[in-house]
C-alpha cells in the first residue's frame, strides 16, 4: 500500500504535473473563447511529449540494435569511446558521470573480460567557458586510478563533437599504424549518427556497441501508457537533437 501512495505522490509533486494542470485549468476558462483551439493543441502536446509510451515508440524507431554484441565472446584491438559522458568538478579536479556514463562502463566490462586489449577515450571540451576542461583527460586519470595501465589507454583531447571523435581519433590511429579491430562505443540514441560519420572517415574493421539505452521490452501498463512523465520529456529532448544533429551532419557532408 506504502509502494502504491509513494507512486501517487511522486507524481503529485511533480512540476511537470502542476504545469500540466495549470494548462487544463486555462483551457476550461478559455473554452468558449478564440484562444481555445491554441490551449488545446498545447495540451494535446505537452501530453504527447511526456507520454511513455508514445515516446519510446519514436526512441524505439531511431535507437540503433547492434547484434547483440553484448553476449558474444568475439574480441576487439580497441574500443572507441565517444565522450560526453561525464562532467568535470571543478572543486574536486575529477570527472562525474552523467546520464551516458554506461558507455564507459560497459566498455569496462568488456575490457576486464578480455574482449577489448585497449581503450580510447575521444572528447575535448563541450564548454566555451571552459575550454581547459578536456573530457578525455580526466577520463584517463581515472582509469588509471582503477588500475588500467597507461600502456592501455589511448585519448584525444580536442574533439568537440562528433565529426571531430571520428577525424582526431583517426588522425591518432593512423600515427600508430593501427590496423586491427574497433569497437566503436556510444549511447544507443547516438550512435546511428555516429556510425555514419566514422564510416564516412575511413574507418574500417568497425564494429558498433551501443550502451544505455532508452527502451526495453513493449510493455502496456496503465501507468507508463496514460500517465503524463517528465522522464519521457527528457527522451523526447534526446531524440529530437539527435535527429536534428543526423540531419545537419547530412546536410555538412559528414555521413
Amino acid at each position: 500500500m506504502f509502494f502504491f501512495f509513494s507512486k501517487i505522490l511522486a507524481f503529485l509533486i511533480a512540476p511537470y504535473t502542476w504545469v500540466f494542470i495549470g494548462v487544463l485549468i486555462l483551457l476550461k476558462k478559455l473554452w468558449h473563447t478564440t484562444y481555445r483551439k491554441y490551449v488545446l493543441t498545447l495540451c494535446v502536446f505537452m501530453y504527447v511529449i511526456s507520454n511513455s509510451f508514445l515516446v519510446d515508440e519514436l526512441v524505439r524507431a531511431w535507437e540503433y540494435e547492434d547484434d547483440e554484441i553484448y553476449s558474444k565472446t568475439t574480441q576487439y584491438d580497441i574500443a572507441i569511446v565517444l565522450g560526453g559522458f561525464s562532467r568535470i568538478d571543478e572543486r574536486l579536479e575529477k570527472a562525474d558521470f552523467n546520464f551516458s556514463g554506461d558507455r564507459l562502463f560497459q566498455t569496462l566490462e568488456m575490457y576486464h573480460k578480455g574482449r577489448v586489449k585497449k581503450l580510447f577515450i575521444t572528447g575535448g571540451s563541450g564548454s566555451i567557458s571552459h575550454p581547459e576542461h578536456r573530457e578525455a583527460l580526466y577520463i584517463k586519470k581515472y582509469l588509471k586510478n582503477i588500475g588500467i595501465p597507461d600502456s592501455n589507454i589511448v585519448i584525444e583531447s580536442n574533439s568537440k563533437n562528433t565529426y571531430e571523435n571520428a577525424l582526431y581519433s583517426k588522425h591518432i590511429l593512423d600515427s600508430l599504424q593501427f590496423k586491427g579491430s574497433i569497437l566503436l562505443v556510444t549511447s544507443s540514441f547516438h550512435m546511428r549518427r555516429s556510425l555514419a560519420v566514422f564510416e564516412k572517415a575511413g574507418y574500417k574493421n568497425l564494429t558498433p556497441f551501443v550502451t544505455n539505452k532508452i527502451t526495453g521490452i513493449r510493455k502496456f501498463d496503465i501507468d507508463y501508457c496514460f500517465i503524463p512523465n517528465s522522464d519521457a520529456i527528457f527522451s523526447f529532448n534526446l531524440i529530437i537533437h539527435e535527429m536534428a544533429g543526423y540531419l545537419i551532419y547530412w546536410l555538412k557532408g559528414y555521413l
